[in-house]
């Protein structure tokens, strides 16, 4: 029971997630479904892309705001703030990413977890 209100809660946060990437215009997002795989540290990666610095601080205050409003949770650990080429914010069972456009292509986070159920998403 307790498991799939944590399912539950973390398919919602995910969702809200993706609506504040698109609240600030980001590309490119996708959604990967961590759930089935052994190896996984979270339920979900969001992964989305942004053309600059400003962008992906926007994108990052967006999602946050989002998810306070409608869960009162905020991010227990946030990284990246300073250069904002990489933003993490990680709310344990989502954990969101946010790039610059390059940064995202040099780490390609996405082959990382190729096993993964992905499912993309329109920008606003």
């Amino acid at each position: 029971m307790v498991k799939t209100k944590i399912g539950n809660l973390s398919t919602y946060l995910s969702e809200i997630a993706v609506s504040g990437i698109q609240e600030k215009k980001g590309h490119d997002i996708v959604r990967l479904d961590l759930r089935e795989l052994n190896s996984s540290v979270s339920d979900y990666f969001i992964i989305c892309s942004a053309d600059s610095s400003i962008q992906v601080k926007a994108i990052a205050d967006s999602v946050e705001e989002e998810i306070y409003k409608k869960t009162q949770t905020n991010p227990w650990r946030k990284e990246g703030q300073e250069h904002a080429d990489w933003i993490i914010l990680d709310y344990f069972d989502v954990v969101v990413h946010i790039f610059k456009t390059e940064k995202r292509e040099f780490y390609g986070i996405e082959d990382l977890w190729g096993d993964a159920q992905s499912t993309s998403y329109q920008s606003a």
